[in-house]
């Protein structure tokens, strides 16, 4: 097994030991890639017992494969003879357990593979483990923030690009079709999520997608890109003006700027992350807009463009160590007249000084 593999394989058995698991079972995509160190990846599972060797599972045509990139121990079933689900019973007994303490992704395990699981395994507790893959991914790496790096890179000529598109007339889809082009040609493996081009009242629903609407003059445009490079995620929000917009609109954008600066002034090693998220809150509460304010502010950003841990937001007590790289900030001012900028980077938390690693410019761009 790879040096880097076995470092996490650790880092997540003594937080097991602290559950008292006896064995995780991983099918997330993320987790897979982060414990295999693979994006080539389809039908598998990784299983890490508390005190013995992990092991993969995946299609028989892919098991060498597996085993010789990844170095774990790898076994292949034959589908549709065998299941994934049936294999991964076959190794947990294997290891010797009757009625083990399984963890698993409580979030992103298909039924039918759990119902395998508790019909072959009756007696055994199953444990949400979701909050252990989080919180050791959380800390990155060298070489995942230069993934994250590489990512924002291409996020970046995709903004270049959406912002030369813009323009009274085209459409939305228009300038995202010019947005994901230049990210691929950059390097981007790919979107973590639905970006977001929007405009006008658009920009006020909360998880909008591109549409065929015509963007007009006196606009605001809301530009939500992102990218991935080995599985890694970085995203980026711009606001564009097209033409005169309202003095209403250009001072929220400018509000948010400020809130932005103050949270990455806060985001520091060992504070807190409700820390950060008031830094931002006192400057939109100073404004009068708190109560259309969200309640969170940012999130980890990694294998996912949203990782649940950290969470910057109100009464978070998460802790923000050296190695972490989160997303500030994520909401606009939810007001019916005045709301829809926005401006949202990546962030890596550096011992003594913050990078922001989508390094476009973040002033109101007017076009």
């Amino acid at each position: 097994m790879k040096d880097k593999l076995i470092h996490r394989i650790k880092k997540i058995q003594n937080l097991m030991a602290k559950k008292d698991i006896d064995i995780l079972v991983v099918v997330n995509r993320e987790n897979l890639i982060y414990f295999t160190g693979l994006t080539q990846i389809e039908c598998m599972a990784v299983l890490i017992p508390l005190k013995d060797d992990p092991c993969a599972i995946t299609l028989w045509l892919d098991a060498d494969y597996v085993e010789q990139e990844s170095g774990l121990k790898t076994f292949g079933y034959f589908f549709p003879k065998e299941s994934l689900g049936s294999k991964v019973v076959e190794r947990i007994k294997a290891y010797g357990f009757r009625a083990p303490r399984i963890g698993f992704e409580r979030y992103f395990v298909p039924f039918a593979f759990y119902d395998v699981l508790r019909q072959n395994f009756p007696e055994s507790n199953f444990v949400d483990a979701a909050d252990l893959f989080y919180r050791v991914r959380a800390v990155k790496e060298p070489n995942e923030v230069e993934m994250i790096r590489r990512a924002a890179f291409a996020v970046c000529k995709g903004m270049e690009a959406a912002i030369k598109t813009i323009k009274p007339g085209i459409s939305e889809l228009d300038v995202l079709a010019e947005a994901e082009y230049a990210m691929l040609k950059a390097g981007s493996n790919g979107l973590p999520f639905r970006p977001q081009i929007v405009s006008g009242n658009r920009c006020l629903l909360t998880h909008p997608h591109a549409s065929t609407k015509l963007i007009e003059e006196g606009e605001v445009v809301v530009v939500h890109l992102g990218a991935t490079y080995n599985g890694y995620c970085a995203k980026m929000c711009r606001t564009v003006a097209v033409g005169e917009i309202s003095a209403a609109h250009e001072k929220v954008f400018n509000l948010l700027l400020e809130a932005q600066e103050k949270a990455i002034a806060a985001l520091r090693p060992g504070s807190k992350a409700w820390e950060v998220d008031e830094a931002a809150r006192e400057v939109i509460r100073r404004a009068g807009f708190e109560e259309y304010y969200l309640d969170v502010i940012g999130y980890g950003v990694g294998l996912r463009q949203s990782e649940f841990y950290p969470i910057i937001g109100k009464g978070r007590q998460d802790i923000i160590e050296v190695g972490m790289v989160v997303d500030l900030l994520l909401p606009t001012i939810y007001h019916r007249d005045v709301g829809g900028p926005r401006i949202t980077d990546v962030i890596y938390v550096g011992e003594n000084e913050n990078e922001i690693l989508t390094g476009y410019p973040r002033k109101l761009i007017k076009v």
